[in-house]
């Protein structure tokens, strides 16, 4: 019969990991997948909080040394001031490269036309990004993207293969059997790599609140003029100013996701800390994007749509 080992008297016993703890090995496992196996990739950086998370998991992996990659930003021109600011302040903290490439220089090439001003400029951006993946050379675009988002982000792989033409098809991807993965392209063709793919926005506040991480202030309860609009708070802005007949209010309210002023709606909420956030997601029965997006109500293939396309 075999002895059972018992730990010594004494022994201190390791205390059992969390989720978080398995969510970050597995990040920071692809993240190094990543620059091991990529000649050339950037990591997406918006100012965003799943970005947010992803630098953090990046400082985990690579830090006392400087990043593998830059990091890139495809600026609209319809962001919320606040994001833009903490983009380039955090970018300064950690002292690594930040690309930006904006959607106007694609306007004034011609490779983007719009009808208005006011016009949202969230599916335009794709055009941008495939043409600083073409500027570059980038063969790995690391991204924030988490399935359980929208419904077309669940059937997203964590190694997502972009052809030639940097458009997304879903029936052409690489099995991911355990934790192995394909990397492979041929010039011109890249991968979308989402190391945070399998959390949950609960999981996210969560880290956040652990790692004790700054987000920017409009993820927090705060006063905005908004109005109600085919079941969403709009904000009242420049590119969203309210329309005949409809009531501007000031209510207490929060964003859960930050894209362009043009589609990303608040909602309402009176929570100002990372612990007050992480009750009121527990509770909530509808997916970030779903509840803020104008851009995903639509149809229900918009995000399906803009991702084959070459969307993030």
């Amino acid at each position: 019969m075999s002895a059972v080992l018992q730990p010594e008297a004494g022994a201190r016993e390791l205390p059992a990991r969390s989720h978080l703890d398995w969510l970050e090995s597995e990040a920071i496992h692809i993240l190094r997948e990543v620059a091991g196996e990529c000649a050339n990739p950037v990591v997406f950086f918006s100012g965003g909080k799943d970005s947010i998370v992803l630098l953090r998991l990046a400082e985990k992996a690579f830090r006392p040394g400087r990043f593998p990659f830059p990091m890139l930003h495809i600026d609209t021109g319809h962001n919320y001031p606040e994001v833009i600011e903490f983009r380039d302040r955090r970018a300064r903290e950690l002292g690594e490269r930040l690309i930006v490439r904006s959607v106007e220089d694609s306007i004034r090439r011609g490779t983007v036309r719009l009808r208005s001003e006011t016009e949202s400029r969230n599916a335009a951006q794709a055009v941008t990004l495939l043409e600083a993946i073409e500027e570059f050379g980038f063969d790995a675009c690391i991204g924030g993207a988490r399935r359980d988002e929208e419904k077309s982000r669940a059937k997203e792989r964590i190694f997502s293969f972009r052809d030639e033409f940097g458009q997304w098809d879903p029936k052409n991807q690489r099995p991911e059997l355990w934790s192995l993965y394909n990397t492979r392209v041929h010039k011109g063709e890249h991968m979308r790599v989402f190391p945070i793919s399998n959390w949950t926005e609960l999981d996210v506040w969560q880290y956040i609140a652990r790692e004790g991480l700054e987000v920017p202030s409009i993820y927090y309860a705060h006063k905005r003029k908004v109005v109600r609009r085919n079941g969403l708070l709009v904000p009242v802005t420049h590119l969203t100013p309210a329309r005949e007949g409809e009531v501007v209010e000031e209510l207490s309210v929060r964003f859960r996701t930050v894209g362009d002023i043009s589609c990303t709606c608040p909602v309402e909420s009176t929570a100002r800390t990372p612990a007050e956030i992480i009750a009121e997601t527990a509770t909530t029965t509808i997916t970030e994007r779903g509840a803020t997006r104008m851009d995903d109500q639509t149809s229900e293939a918009s995000m399906e749509r803009r991702k084959k396309e070459g969307y993030f």
